[in-house]
C-alpha cells in the first residue's frame, strides 16, 4: 500500500518582506505650508485643560506662563516637521582622491519623543556610507539626525529613515545606521527600568549583502567606545 506523505505545516505561508518607507517621508517637510493648523492661543488653551486635568490650579502665579513656555518648548522640540531632510543632504563634494571605503560618524547624541507617551527617549546614533565618487559634509548627517529625532518617534521607524534618506538622496554603495536609546516611558513609568538601552540598527547594500562590512562596522562603533 503506498503511503501518503502530508506536510507538516500545509497551510504555511510566504513570510513577506517589510513595507518599504514612503519616499515623502523624507523627501520633503513634514508638514506642508497650506496644512491646517490650531492657533497658539488654542494651544495655549490644551496645556491649560490638561493642567486642570491633573488636578493643578492654571491660575495659580506659577503656572500663569506655563501654557505659553510649554507651546514654545513644542515648537523647538518638534522642530523637525518643519524642515526638509532631502535639503541638507543636497549638497557634495567631489574632491576625495578616489576614497572608497566607507564614511563612519560615530556618538552623535540626539533627544526624540516618544510617540505613544510623548516622553524623552535620547541616545547616539553611529551612521556610516560607503560614498560613490561624491561625499557629504559629516555635519549633515548629525542635522539629519537631528531632523527626524525632533518629531514624534518611534526608535525603530527613526533608524529606518535616516537610514532611507542617505540610501535614497546620496545613492551611495551602502548604508548602516546603529542607534542605542534610554526611554523614559520605559525607565520613569511603567516597568521603572532605569538605565535599560534599546539598540536598532539598519543596513543596505553592501553592508546589508556583506556581513564582514557589517562586522567592521560594528567593530569600529562598539570596539573604540570608552
Amino acid at each position: 500500500m503506498d503511503a501518503t506523505i502530508k506536510p507538516i505545516r500545509p497551510n504555511k505561508q510566504v513570510e513577506s518582506r517589510p513595507a518599504e518607507l514612503d519616499p515623502a517621508e523624507f523627501l520633503a517637510a513634514a508638514v506642508r505650508a497650506d496644512q491646517p493648523r490650531p492657533a497658539r492661543a488654542e494651544a495655549e488653551q490644551a496645556v491649560k485643560t490638561l493642567l486642570a486635568y491633573i488636578g493643578e490650579n492654571p491660575q495659580r502665579e506659577g503656572l500663569l506662563d506655563t501654557p505659553r513656555r510649554v507651546v514654545e518648548a513644542f515648537d523647538e522640540l518638534y522642530q523637525g516637521y518643519h524642515q526638509c531632510p532631502a535639503e541638507v543632504l543636497d549638497r557634495t563634494f567631489g574632491e576625495t582622491a578616489g576614497y572608497d571605503d566607507f564614511v563612519l560618524v560615530r556618538d552623535i547624541e540626539f533627544t526624540s519623543q516618544c510617540e505613544h507617551h510623548m516622553m524623552p527617549f535620547y541616545g547616539k546614533a553611529h551612521i556610516a556610507y560607503t560614498p560613490v565618487e561624491r561625499v557629504v559634509g559629516l555635519s549633515k548627517l548629525a542635522r539629519l539626525t537631528d531632523i527626524f529625532a525632533r518629531r514624534l518617534q518611534t526608535q525603530e521607524h527613526l533608524t529606518a529613515q535616516i537610514a532611507a534618506a542617505i540610501d535614497e538622496i546620496l545613492k551611495p554603495r551602502g548604508v548602516a545606521v546603529l542607534i542605542e536609546a534610554e526611554h523614559t516611558c520605559m525607565s520613569v513609568r511603567g516597568v521603572a527600568k532605569h538605565g535599560a538601552s534599546t539598540f536598532t540598527s539598519r543596513f543596505t547594500g553592501m553592508f546589508r549583502d556583506n556581513p564582514a562590512e557589517q562586522a567592521r562596522f560594528l567593530s569600529l562603533v562598539r570596539g573604540l567606545q570608552r
